[in-house]
């Protein structure tokens, strides 16, 4: 099992977890480090692809300060060059957090 964290930015929507070969995601956290409340969008990208309507998974999140939104309910299963990407509405306002496991 893997975990990797990336600090969300408020423009183009970025990885912060690319599959390399097949991957499963078990948990997705994303922790709102500020005192006021943001947004986030959460794409599931299927390889070469880019961030759009059309691989949204979360959009407009609404989380409130210090608090966390937790994914884990669903697990994503993603093949080799799949990735997962994410925006807010404030640069560095929100931590990811990806749990991952090779499958």
């Amino acid at each position: 099992m893997a975990i990797l964290n990336t600090r969300l930015t408020s423009g183009t929507a970025a990885n912060i977890y690319a599959s390399t070969n097949n991957s499963a995601i078990t948990t997705i956290h994303l922790c709102n480090n500020t005192g006021a409340t943001v947004t986030c969008n959460v794409y599931i990208v299927t390889g070469g692809g880019v961030a759009s309507g059309n691989n949204v998974v979360y959009t407009n999140l609404s989380l409130t300060a210090q608090n966390t939104y937790i994914v884990y309910a669903e697990k994503f299963i993603l093949s080799n060059g799949d990735s997962i990407k994410a925006n807010c509405s404030v640069a560095d306002s929100v931590t990811a957090t990806v749990s991952s496991i090779g499958i």
